[in-house]
């Protein structure tokens, strides 16, 4: 007796095993024509993807959109595609996931992927408004809460902004999105200006004249627009001249035409024999300062 009960308590968990895997085996069969489906799903969901993407590719290049702008609307379309694509497969794979089961949980990892990812869909969306609204372009020069830079490349997250100095930054896009931008090759020339001071002692008009002859020469090389010069305020040493002329917009061509303008106006001003004049210091002292003559040690 004892012997037949232990045989019995050997085979048991040798049965529930095999019961098991028989279980699953028998399982695994009749969800092979759903595999086979989903499968079947996968592939079309696959060809349906790339042949929107190829749509979306073909429609947009013919509007003549940035080529940033046309890849992030193909992968959006390709994502969008497989994100419905896998949903019909898992239907069909587990019959007792609905569709309505998988949007409602699908609902909820999106305001948990939503809040975990905020940045980077607040980045995404900064990145879609820039590329839509098309305020710069790659190549231009900008300036933007202290970064400045040439941009050469936009993408849905980031804009890569090449530094004067040769370094590279990855500016998010909701940084640009956020604060106010310039681009300082929005237009083929801007205007750009510097002050020049001469002394009180020189007369005004005259000083004009000699700022205007010596600025047209510049201004004429860069643009078909005059130069202006304006007598502007009476600093603490000079009657300052505001100079403004238009340059190519580059800021190296900027550096150039002040260059040329700097050393124009100074050239002038000392052919003319008119001061520019430094700070001047007055002391004055409430009581006579004595007067010591040096001793004649010769």
């Amino acid at each position: 007796m004892d012997q037949t009960t232990e045989m019995i308590t050997q085979i048991k968990p040798f049965q529930i095993v095999t019961e098991q895997l028989q279980g699953l085996i028998q399982g695994a069969i009749a969800l092979l024509p759903n595999l086979l489906a989903a499968l079947v799903i996968i592939l079309l969901t696959g060809l349906v993807a790339w042949g929107a993407g190829a749509m979306v590719l073909r429609l947009l290049n013919r509007s003549k959109a940035r080529a940033s702008l046309v890849e992030a609307v193909r992968k959006l379309v390709r994502l969008t595609v497989w994100v419905f694509g896998i949903l019909i497969a898992m239907t069909i794979l587990f019959p007792n996931l609905t569709p309505t089961k998988l949007l409602a949980g699908l609902g909820l990892g999106s305001i948990a992927i939503g809040l975990a990812f905020k940045d980077i869909f607040e980045n995404f969306l900064a990145g879609f408004l820039i590329l839509l609204r098309k305020p710069m372009r790659h190549g231009d020069d900008i300036e933007c809460d202290g970064i400045s830079g040439r941009v050469e490349k936009i993408t849905i997250r980031d804009t890569y902004v090449r530094k004067r100095s040769g370094e590279l930054i990855l500016v998010p896009n909701s940084h640009l999105f956020k604060n106010p931008v310039e681009i300082l090759t929005d237009e083929p020339l801007r205007r750009v200006s510097i002050v020049v001071g001469v002394a009180y002692g020189e007369d005004v008009d005259t000083a004009r004249s000699v700022i205007e002859r010596a600025i047209t020469p510049v201004a004429e090389h860069e643009s078909d627009k005059p130069a202006q010069v304006f007598a502007t305020e009476f600093n603490s040493s000079s009657i300052d001249f505001l100079v403004r002329w238009w340059v190519n917009s580059p800021p190296i061509e900027e550096h150039r035409s002040r260059d040329k303008a700097v050393s124009a106006i100074k050239r002038a001003l000392d052919q003319s024999g008119i001061e520019i004049p430094f700070p001047y210091r007055t002391l004055t002292f409430k009581e006579p300062l004595p007067i010591q003559k040096a001793d004649d040690t010769e």
